[in-house]
């Protein structure tokens, strides 16, 4: 794992595969307000995300970059509805092609990243991966609520409501005229 967090910026864009025929590493910070869907998923665009990535030749002969992305994010606590601070990490195992068809044939560690030629975008790469990184429910880790609310007293007795299908069944055994 990586030591957050980093004191430079994440370059923006970058040639993924020109980096991984270099071996290149990138360690640096993205803020959080440059990725407006994890802002849209959140509910503060405050922070930064911390991210390594290292870009490099697998032994399978893919272009690939592997590495780490971690970032403290204000979510909703489902509990009591108000804030709470998650720690959101995704560990980045992509491999580098060039369509729908080549994504089909990668082995099964590796996830796409659908890069056309030259320059992609490193933030929204990034992105993707902390979006899937997020949790179905955030909630904090002590309680949040007051025990009191989790009982309303004496319990509700349910009344046994009337068939509405008994007259159609007295119809049915009645006797014609």
């Amino acid at each position: 794992m990586f030591k957050p967090p980093f004191q430079k910026p994440l370059p923006k864009q970058g040639d993924p595969r020109k980096f991984a025929q270099q071996g290149v590493t990138l360690e640096g910070f993205i803020p959080v307000a440059e990725l407006p869907r994890v802002v849209e998923a959140t509910e503060s665009s405050a922070g930064n995300v911390q991210v390594k990535l290292e870009f490099k030749v697998s032994e399978e002969g893919k272009r690939a970059v592997i590495g780490q992305a971690a970032a403290e994010l204000s979510l909703i606590c489902q509990r009591c509805l108000e804030p709470v601070s998650v720690a959101v990490e995704s560990d980045i195992s992509l491999a580098i092609v060039w369509d729908e068809e080549a994504a089909k044939a990668l082995p099964q560690h590796f996830d796409p990243w659908i890069a056309g030629e030259g320059a992609a975008d490193l933030y929204d790469m990034v992105e993707e991966e902390l979006l899937l990184s997020l949790p179905a429910v955030a909630y904090h880790e002590e309680p949040c609520l007051d025990g009191k609310l989790y009982s309303s007293g004496k319990p509700v007795e349910v009344k046994k409501e009337k068939n509405p299908f008994q007259v159609l069944e007295q119809l049915k055994s009645s006797p014609k005229s």
